[in-house]
């Protein structure tokens, strides 16, 4: 138990606590600077109940269609023992030989997938050694298993969608996503997320080869990278280097030992406790979450709304405050009206208003509006992504 334990949990209150996991640590790399989401994160609070009681609306997710082809899909590359995922390997890695030790570690002394997660994870950690040490032959690979990763001094699980697999001494992690590659290319965004939660898991089993006295460079900084090929559902492999995003987690990681300075910042005692009455419904008062929140110092960017249930309050909560960090990471978000440059926070900077219609000359409302510095022809708005292969 961490000594930090009675505090997060006089933070988080009565409910459960929601473990970490490899989105949330993903989250991690994209807004480091976010007190609030770090303590939130820390504590186990569920952000989403949380943003619900505070009447705000949800960030867009990934529809529940795409979560069944998604599942769909992993079940096609690893059924039948894995016999599509050898194959993808050896063309991959060069495996030749005919037969792998495959191990399915959903289900651990049942037949089902019922096995509890710590038995899971001292299978998986009981495996991992055994191939690390030459007692399962050399080539093992495994189905789901569990790994944990230290973060902020907790013990965290994590139960990736993919495998380890050993080739040569060897340890590399696949993972198995659903967005396809289209030409040999795909979404630059969609491939980033995945590499960072792959490091997650790149970490977690270095952890447990360093844990038994093993070299934990025996686990790759290569990813194998499964989805599938073109408008089709065929799977296809490609070896992608994650080593910035394993590096850039390690040092996001490191970067949590501050959360007991941040807890000396808020007044003791402050909690966000929903206080949850015998049906599972909230009765704290709106106006007092709300003061409890605002003690946790917020880091809004619009990225947030890709990773955060909480984006779409702390966005409001920005724009009321005038932050200019609601316009992005642009350091002079000009726009562009009617052929003429505009700085949206001027007034901000000038201590004499917020960011936002303040700042545009009359007569130009009515103007098109697009993006300083890009030629002036373009709405302002998402720019669609250029996909990228793995380097």
């Amino acid at each position: 138990m961490s000594p930090l334990d009675p505090r997060l949990d006089v933070l988080r209150g009565t409910p459960r606590q929601l473990p970490h996991n490899a989105r949330t640590l993903s989250a991690l790399t994209a807004n480091p600077s976010c007190d609030r989401r770090v303590l939130l994160d820390a504590s186990g609070i569920d952000k989403d109940a949380l943003a619900a009681h505070l009447g705000a609306p949800p960030p867009l997710r990934e529809s529940q269609l795409a979560l069944d082809a998604g599942i769909a899909f992993e079940r096609s590359v690893t059924a039948q023992g894995g016999a599509e995922l050898v194959r993808l390997l050896r063309q991959t890695l060069g495996f030749t030989l005919p037969e792998v030790g495959y191990d399915d570690l959903n289900s651990v002394a049942t037949d089902d997938n019922t096995s509890p997660q710590q038995l899971r994870h001292a299978h998986t950690r009981q495996l991992v050694l055994n191939a690390a040490q030459g007692k399962s032959g050399d080539h093992t690979l495994l189905d789901h298993p569990v790994l944990s990763l230290t973060v902020a001094g907790h013990l965290v699980h994590l139960e990736p969608d993919a495998v380890a697999f050993q080739h040569h001494g060897v340890f590399y992690v696949v993972e198995i996503k659903s967005f396809p590659v289209i030409d040999g290319q795909a979404d630059e965004t969609q491939v980033g997320w995945a590499l960072v939660q792959a490091a997650a898991y790149v970490l977690a089993l270095r952890e447990v080869l360093a844990g038994a006295g093993l070299p934990p460079d025996r686990v790759s900084d290569t990813v194998v990278l499964i989805n599938p090929l073109n408008f089709s559902r065929v799977p296809t492999a490609t070896l992608c280097n994650a080593r910035k995003k394993i590096k850039s987690l390690r040092r996001h990681l490191d970067r949590l030992r501050r959360i007991p300075e941040l807890l000396d910042k808020f007044p003791t005692g402050t909690s966000l406790d929903l206080l949850l009455d015998h049906t599972g419904q909230p009765t704290r008062p709106r106006t007092e979450l709300e003061a409890a929140l605002t003690t946790l110092l917020p880091h809004y960017t619009p990225g947030c709304r890709e990773h955060c249930d909480l984006a779409l309050y702390c966005r409001q909560e920005a724009r009321t405050q005038g932050r200019v960090e609601v316009l992005g990471s642009d350091p002079n978000p000009q726009v562009v009206i009617g052929g003429q440059p505009v700085d949206l926070c001027a007034g901000r900077r000038r201590g004499s208003g917020a960011c936002g219609q303040d700042d545009v000359p009359a007569g130009a409302s009515g103007g098109r509006l697009s993006r300083a510095g890009a030629g002036g022809s373009g709405p302002v708005g998402r720019a669609g992504q250029t996909a990228g292969r793995c380097r």
